[in-house]
């Protein structure tokens, strides 16, 4: 088996056209990763979603928020719009990791798996040494997920055309925060 995992980090409604605090092509990008995932599965020893699944994230959410610390009431734990993305449907992900019920849990090793593995565990429990990570929003929590991921050790790609930024601007911050940190910036076709 292989020794790398793809973190699909937050592909909900939730971050998507219509959604609370949509991210222009969410939609898209729910796609084209159900999409790569079905024709690369083989790639990949594990793969694993991340989900915002806020119950009171306190300071998260604001009715006048800056959305830089405070967002909209989005992500809601049970909600239909912090599901996974329709067309996540047949995605068959080994781990679903949620995170930010109590907290802003940008990060998908902010969260943890229905018996309370952190995505550190479950990575190292399946001898995973290597990662991709695809999903929304590519300037938030895919940036602090790839971070986190670098600093736990991980050898780290952001396959950027299986993501979307907030903004145009947002996006090329976080290119520079990822590089910075050691994170490659690769696409789906290497």
């Amino acid at each position: 088996m292989s020794t790398r995992a793809l973190l699909v980090v937050d592909v909900q409604p939730t971050f998507c056209e219509g959604g609370e605090l949509p991210v222009e092509g969410g939609h898209r990008v729910a796609q084209d990763v159900a999409d790569y995932v079905a024709a690369h599965r083989e790639r990949y020893g594990l793969v694993v979603t991340t989900q915002d699944w806020h119950i009171d994230p306190g300071e998260h959410f604001s009715d006048d928020p800056d959305f830089v610390n405070s967002w909209p009431v989005h992500g809601v734990a049970e909600s239909p719009n912090a599901r996974l993305h329709p067309a996540l449907a047949d995605l068959d992900a080994d781990v679903a990791v949620t995170k930010g019920q109590y907290d802003h849990g940008y990060s998908g090793f902010d969260g943890a798996d229905a018996v309370g593995r952190s995505l550190d565990q479950v990575l190292r429990e399946a001898d995973v040494r290597a990662v991709d990570v695809v999903g929304l929003a590519e300037s938030h929590c895919v940036k602090f997920t790839a971070l986190d991921a670098e600093r736990h050790g991980f050898e780290t790609r952001v396959l950027t055309d299986l993501t979307a930024p907030v903004s145009a601007e947002q996006g090329e911050q976080a290119h520079r925060e990822l590089t910075r940190a050691g994170v490659e910036l690769a696409t789906s076709a290497r």
